[in-house]
C-alpha cells in the first residue's frame, strides 16, 4: 500500500494524538448545605460512588443562603434548594433547572409555640417571628388558609431563621417559625414550647431539589445523568432499614454531631423512593405533584414582592434525566 506525503502527515498526526491523555473534564461544582435530604450525598461522597460511575464532582459545604449566593455568581454547575427558593434564585438573576426531586420537609419545618400556645388559632393578633419570604413564611400561610385564618390576623415579626430560638425565649414573640436545627433548638431552649404546626401537616409544601445551571445541563447531561444514577444507588442504601446505623454516622459526621441527634433531622425529612418521585413529577395542581407545589410557591413569590411578575416554572423542572433512568431500569 502507498501513501502520498498528505496521508503520512496524517496518519502520523492521528497516531501521536492517540498516544497523548485524554484531557479530563472539569469537575461538576455542587453547593450542598445542611438539610438531611442534601446531607446524604455525603454517602455517595464518602462511598466514592461517583467514581465508580464514571463522573468527577466537587461537593463544596455552604452555609444555605450562601450556597445559593455562589450559584447566582456563577461559581457552581449546581446547587441544592427548595423549589421555592429555586425560583427566588431564579426571579432574581440566575435561572435553575430541578433534575432530581429528592425529598420534601415532613416535619423539620414548623411553627413553635412559646408556652401557653396550643394551635395556630391561639396565634390570632399576636407575634410569630420568622424570616420573611423564605419557606417558613408560606408554610405559615398554608397553614393559616387550612385552618381558616385570615390574612393579616397574626403578625409577623421579620427575624433571621438563626435567631428564632433566642427571640422565643426573649418573649417578643408568641411563637417562631423555623427549620431544623434552629426548631429542634427552640424546642429545647423554651420550656413549655410546643410544635403547633408544621411541614407534616403540609406534605409537598416544600420539596427539596438538585438544581443545575441550564447550560452545565446541555453542556454535560450524561454525566448529570450519571449524577441521578448516584443519587438514586444514594436512596436504595437509605430505604435500607439495615444501613440506618451507618447512615446517621456518614450523616451526621458531616454536621458534627451525634448519630442519635441527627436521627430527629433525618426522620422529619421524607426521601423519595424512585416511584415516588416519578409520581411526584407528574403534572398537576396539588402538593402531591413537584408542578403544583412549585406554582403555589411562585404565587407565593409574587405575593410577597420577591419578583415582580409569575414565573414559567415549568421552566424550572427537568424530570427527564429521572425517567429516562427509570425506563434503562426496566431493559
Amino acid at each position: 500500500m502507498k501513501f502520498t506525503r498528505l496521508a503520512k502527515s496524517a496518519l502520523a498526526t492521528v497516531t501521536l494524538l492517540a498516544s497523548l491523555p485524554l484531557t479530563q473534564a472539569e469537575p461538576l461544582k455542587i453547593g450542598y448545605s445542611d438539610w438531611p435530604g442534601w446531607v446524604a450525598w455525603e454517602i455517595g461522597i464518602e462511598k466514592d460512588w461517583f467514581a465508580e460511575e464514571g463522573v468527577e464532582v466537587e461537593f463544596l459545604w455552604f452555609d444555605y443562603v450562601a450556597s445559593m449566593d455562589a450559584y447566582a455568581a456563577g461559581q457552581l454547575d449546581a446547587v441544592t434548594m427548595t423549589n421555592g427558593d429555586a425560583l427566588v434564585t431564579g426571579g432574581t438573576g440566575k435561572p435553575s433547572v430541578a433534575i432530581i426531586a429528592g425529598d420534601y420537609s415532613n416535619g423539620n419545618d414548623m411553627i413553635v409555640g412559646a408556652p401557653g400556645i396550643e394551635s395556630l388559632e391561639d396565634l390570632v393578633g399576636k407575634k410569630v417571628g420568622l424570616e420573611e419570604g423564605f419557606v417558613i413564611h408560606l408554610l405559615l400561610q398554608k397553614g393559616m388558609q387550612m385552618h381558616g385564618i385570615e390574612e393579616g390576623a397574626i403578625e409577623i415579626v421579620n427575624t433571621p431563621t438563626n435567631e428564632t430560638p433566642q427571640v422565643l425565649a426573649s418573649g417578643a414573640v408568641d411563637a417562631i417559625g423555623a427549620w431544623q436545627p434552629n426548631s429542634g433548638q427552640a424546642l429545647k431552649t423554651v420550656a413549655g414550647s410546643k410544635r403547633i404546626f408544621s411541614s407534616a401537616d403540609a406534605p409537598g409544601i416544600i420539596y427539596d431539589f438538585l438544581s443545575v445551571s441550564p447550560e452545565s445541563l446541555e453542556a454535560r447531561r450524561d454525566d448529570w445523568m450519571k449524577v441521578v444514577k448516584v443519587w438514586y444507588r444514594i436512596v436504595e442504601y437509605l430505604h435500607d432499614e439495615d444501613n440506618l446505623d451507618e447512615a446517621l454516622s456518614i450523616l451526621a459526621a458531616r454536621v458534627s454531631v451525634k448519630p442519635e441527634e441527627y436521627e430527629p433531622f433525618f426522620d422529619g425529612t421524607y426521601i423519595l423512593s424512585l416511584d415516588e418521585a416519578l409520581a411526584a413529577w407528574e403534572k398537576g395542581p396539588g402538593l402531591d405533584s413537584v408542578y403544583g407545589s412549585t406554582l403555589i410557591a411562585d404565587e407565593f413569590n409574587v405575593a410577597q414582592g420577591v419578583y415582580e411578575e409569575a414565573l414559567n416554572t415549568e421552566q424550572y423542572l427537568d424530570p427527564s434525566l429521572t425517567i429516562e433512568y427509570a425506563e434503562g431500569l426496566e431493559k
